[in-house]
């Protein structure tokens, strides 16, 4: 558990957990999607107390039975909860798209979306459409997820006079990109491949994705804002194929890093905190604004990486 509790101008801080930060918010009527990538981690805490603040929570899982055990478990703590599980691999793109058609032909609304799950520091790996499965996973399966799903967040922000909002989970990693070159160049290159610099780019890229779409969204006048944010140093496996930094975690972790429960609180934040409305193309940590990197707010690269991305979603 973090023990540093320095508190900043939202009056939350480091220690704060995703309960706190929400604290008398009513989520009744708020339909959220949460991709999760383990049975354990941030986005489970995150789906449990939109769940304990009434909102239908669908968590997108690639295993379905692993999904389900988690949600007959928020179900057992919380009867009331509404709670679906769907399927969902982020480093496929047809998998992406099934989903999201799964998604819209259900009719259901969709006023959040937390592009939450991640996969860190494997050794180099392409996915099924031949690309770095970090960047694959972590951007380019949120990517084309949240420009399927777009039109379904502006009509219900429509429709219902609501405020939709789209919430990046990135990390402070993005700073290990020290050039435009390196998030571009050489993504497939097994023999310059570099694990920690592969993720940093993929980190780098949801910030730089959510204030370019924020720009979109504004440029449009719709009712959508769209944030990024890093959970802190946060007791999870993520990091599970590193054996060096996976063995600190699990021998420190529980004296110098984050537990789920505060590692879940910035994105708890953003999703639901009046504090937060009408705020877009930010950044946030420990639940206040932060500043990132000089690269991730140059919007002349936002937008390069946009049209990167979109060929790369669009190869036709």
């Amino acid at each position: 558990m973090w023990i540093f509790g320095w508190k900043g101008p939202s009056v939350f801080s480091a220690r704060s957990t995703a309960v706190q930060v929400t604290q008398g918010i009513d989520g009744t009527g708020l339909t959220a999607i949460v991709t999760v990538w383990l049975q354990s981690g941030i986005g489970v805490e995150t789906a449990r107390v939109l769940a304990f603040r009434d909102v239908h929570v669908v968590m997108v899982v690639r295993n379905v039975e692993n999904g389900t055990k988690v949600k007959e478990a928020i179900l057992k703590e919380i009867p009331s909860a509404k709670v679906e599980v769907m399927h969902l691999d982020l480093s496929s793109m047809a998998s992406v798209r099934k989903f999201a058609s799964d998604y819209i032909s259900s009719g259901l609304p969709l006023n959040l979306l937390i592009n939450n799950a991640g996969i860190g520091l494997p050794p180099f790996l392409l996915s099924e459409d031949n690309i770095e499965i970090q960047f694959a996973t972590n951007h380019i399966g949120h990517f084309l997820l949240t420009d399927l799903l777009l039109d379904t967040m502006k009509s219900t922000a429509c429709q219902r006079n609501q405020e939709g909002r789209i919430i990046n989970v990135s990390s402070e990693g993005h700073r290990l990109v020290r050039s435009e070159g390196t998030l571009f160049d050489k993504i497939n290159d097994d023999l310059t491949y570099n694990r920690l610099l592969a993720y940093g780019r993929s980190k780098l890229a949801n910030i730089l994705h959510a204030n370019e779409l924020a720009r979109c969204l504004k440029e449009d006048g719709v009712n959508l804002t769209a944030n990024s944010v890093h959970p802190g140093a946060v007791a999870t496996n993520i990091v599970r194929h590193h054996s060096f930094l996976d063995g600190m975690m699990s021998l420190l972790g529980k004296y110098v890093l984050k537990n789920l429960q505060q590692g879940a609180a910035t994105t708890c934040y953003v999703a639901l905190h009046p504090q937060v409305k009408g705020v877009t193309g930010e950044y946030f940590m420990d639940s206040n604004l932060a500043k990132p990197s000089s690269l991730a707010v140059d919007a002349g690269l936002a937008r390069k990486l946009w049209d990167f991305s979109f060929k790369l979603t669009n190869p036709n």
